[in-house]
């Protein structure tokens, strides 16, 4: 079932699968909720038509067809879908992979037959999928069998990094890897409000900003901690350990904490 989430996957693995010679997944099946939304895949995909379907309206159907079902749909559609009758069945014994909130139990209580349930995984890619550059957190299963979870960690990977992690630490780690960005951008906005008030473009603050967090980046991925960073940067009287002091001052780095643990929460709830 396919929302923007949804068509940012596909779209990463049929990129993959056109230059790969012996992929774990070949065909796909897309189910969208309007015709509108099916046109519009069908003409963005149009090069894939001959292993790529796309239907509305048909989820059953197509949880019957498939071996990997990927619930895509937005989280408050979950419980209509899943509760569609003949759902049990059709996806019983199959893989399903959730990129939605919500515990695995109450997905397992949804979908699972008196006779054999399908295996559930929670993933959790970020938006950055659509540029293949997501950190999609994966829920560990001890109970998927090893070729699953290569094919999981596989799909996963053709839009960006895999992180695997516990339960106990899947709702934090899905607040890190994809609500920050969205916490972040506050920050950003903040950063351009303040460079148009000096004169520059908004345009060209965020070229400029953009570059400047590509580079923060790639020193986080090279192992530096960011204190050290601030510390690297800083210089007596400079301009960066005064702008360090009023962020610091107005109680932002507790504001920031409170944030993700807020977040973590309502998932949790």
């Amino acid at each position: 079932m396919a929302g923007n989430m949804g068509s940012a996957i596909l779209s990463g693995l049929l990129d993959a699968t056109r230059s790969q010679s012996d992929p774990p997944i070949s065909s796909f099946i897309v189910v969208t909720k309007t015709v509108e939304s099916a046109d519009r895949l069908r003409c963005q995909f149009e090069q894939d038509e001959s292993r790529l379907l796309v239907h509305h309206g048909t989820n059953v159907w197509a949880m019957e067809q498939a071996d990997i079902v990927i619930l895509g749909c937005k989280p408050h559609m979950a419980e209509l879908v899943l509760g569609e009758e003949g759902v049990r069945d059709a996806l019983s014994g199959k893989f399903l992979i959730s990129v939605l909130g919500g515990r695995t139990s109450q997905l397992h209580t949804r979908v699972t037959t008196q006779v054999r349930g399908p295996f559930v995984v929670r993933a959790m890619p970020n938006v950055a999928a659509r540029v293949r550059k997501s950190m999609t957190i994966i829920e560990h299963n001890p109970a998927l069998p090893d070729e699953l979870n290569d094919t999981l960690c596989w799909i996963f990977s053709q839009i960006g990094e895999v992180k695997v992690l516990a339960t106990d630490q899947f709702d934090i780690g899905s607040m890190l890897a994809g609500s920050s960005m969205a916490i972040l951008s506050v920050v950003l906005d903040g950063i351009l409000d303040g460079c148009v008030v000096e004169g520059i473009r908004r345009s060209e603050a965020l070229e400029m900003a953009a570059q400047s967090l590509l580079g923060m980046a790639e020193l986080l991925r090279q192992g530096e901690q960011p204190a050290a960073y601030r510390e690297s940067v800083f210089s007596p009287r400079g301009a960066t350990i005064a702008g360090i002091l009023t962020v610091e001052k107005a109680g932002v780095r507790g504001t920031f904490a409170q944030s993700m643990i807020d977040g973590t929460r309502r998932l949790q709830g």
